[in-house]
């Protein structure tokens, strides 16, 4: 039987004859192998069990072969340290919209300064970004999350419930599910790939498409958001948007249309890429 470390070389090899991610024999390694990062360091010379090795390299087929997600495969991703459940009827969270999480948490603090707030993610899928502010501000922030998708909100449901956090979880079209309620804080990831935009296969054939796609040209949510908003925002209130890389500027000038009082930001991401757009609005 093979070692750890032949089995990943192994597995590497593969992966680069069909020009994929390195790093998914790893993160797949760990998985079926029940590791920390640093115990598989430890073993790595070590004989690994044989229903390891198999489990593994049939996970690897699923990821080389049939073009399944890395973390559909496992079933769960980790996002701002948080273990998410992912499958088929959710978006798999990116990094970028861990530096979402980040600003809007900073910006809770500039503004509101530790007070308790009411705080709305609209379009939640897993409910990665509801669930982690509530974690992160666990006393202050009444969180509620909605999605168009049922099985979504499973999912999402799910995520809370093993996180220990207690989040509102709405069904409904964007703002519908919220009318006759005021929110603080909006925060929304919402779908933003343009209708006719190329996508990889690996993400076509896997992810839900109502996660994905945004309308003729990916802006149709954040209209469809920013042009209802004013019913269910406080007049003190801030709305965060992760986005396409190109479409700050476009993204900027129609919140400008809706509130042309507010303060309107953009904040690039670690790849230095325009990612995220904010809209502070204080009252006079």
């Amino acid at each position: 039987m093979s070692s750890y470390k032949t089995a990943l070389d192994k597995a590497n090899k593969l992966i680069r004859k069909k020009g994929k991610e390195i790093s998914a024999a790893r993160l797949l390694l760990l998985h079926f192998s029940c590791l920390l990062p640093t115990d598989l360091y430890l073993n790595y010379e070590k004989e690994m069990p044989e229903e390891v090795y198999n489990n593994f390299f049939e996970g690897l087929n699923l990821y080389l072969e049939d073009n399944i997600p890395v973390q559909q495969i496992m079933g769960y991703v980790y996002f701002y340290g948080y273990k998410f459940i992912v499958n088929n009827q959710v978006l798999i969270p990116r990094f970028e919209t861990e530096e979402l999480v980040v600003n809007v948490l900073m910006l809770y603090d500039e503004y509101f300064q530790s007070q308790k707030v009411d705080l709305v993610d609209v379009g939640t899928g897993s409910g990665c970004l509801a669930i982690t502010l509530k974690k992160e501000e666990a006393n202050n922030m009444t969180v509620t999350a909605t999605d168009i998708s049922a099985n979504a909100l499973d999912v999402a449901k799910d995520n809370a419930k093993n996180l220990g956090v207690e989040v509102e979880f709405l069904q409904g079209d964007m703002l519908k599910p919220l009318q006759g309620r005021r929110f603080d804080i909006l925060v929304s990831n919402p779908p933003y790939i343009p209708k006719n935009e190329k996508v990889d296969n690996i993400i076509y054939d896997n992810e839900p498409h109502v996660a994905l796609f945004g309308g003729q040209d990916g802006l149709r949510f954040y209209k469809e958001i920013l042009e209802n908003a004013k019913t269910i925002l406080k007049p003190k209130s801030i709305i965060a948007f992760e986005h396409g890389y190109d479409k700050a500027n476009e993204l900027q000038e129609i919140a400008s249309r809706y509130y042309p009082d507010a303060k309107i930001f953009t904040i690039k991401d670690m790849q230095k890429l325009d990612r995220m757009t904010f809209i502070v609005n204080e009252p006079k």
